[in-house]
């Protein structure tokens, strides 16, 4: 498990669980998504990840399934090098209320990962696979 170093925010990212995989992120400040809209609200969370790390933003599932919420660039990539606040873009769904983020509300999950970094080799042809070149919707509509 990496030791994350984060920068004296108001609101630490907490797990609500144990064994969740996304800690939640709060909101440093009120704010109203108009309907059909998007606001970016700022967490007051910096974090230092370590090389080879990655965090992701990823929506509260509550959120979208109560009230249409999410999160815009889902899931948003803070990287390694990043230094700066953590921002979340939420996008109200709903096209005829408005909602309403107050200081302190959990607005989404950040969750780390340890990726690998891909080495790209420009080749003539790929090798051949039982896929193939299907893409969206070629295994059928069920």
């Amino acid at each position: 498990m990496p030791i994350l170093t984060v920068a004296a925010p108001e609101y630490l990212p907490t797990y609500a669980h144990p064994g969740d995989a996304g800690a939640d992120l709060r909101s440093a400040e009120d704010g109203i998504i108009a309907p059909g809209g998007r606001r970016m609200f700022k967490t007051g969370v910096s974090i230092a990840l370590p090389e080879g790390y990655v965090a992701l933003v990823h929506p509260r599932s509550g959120l979208a399934a109560k009230h249409g919420i999410t999160v815009l660039n889902a899931p948003g990539t803070v990287d390694a090098g990043y230094r700066g606040e953590i921002a979340v873009t939420l996008h109200n769904t709903d096209l005829e209320n408005e909602f309403v983020v107050a200081k302190g509300d959990r607005i989404a999950q950040l969750v780390i990962q340890q990726f690998e970094v891909a080495n790209f080799v420009v080749v003539e042809t790929l090798p051949d696979s039982h896929r193939g070149a299907g893409g969206f919707g070629s295994t059928g509509t069920n």
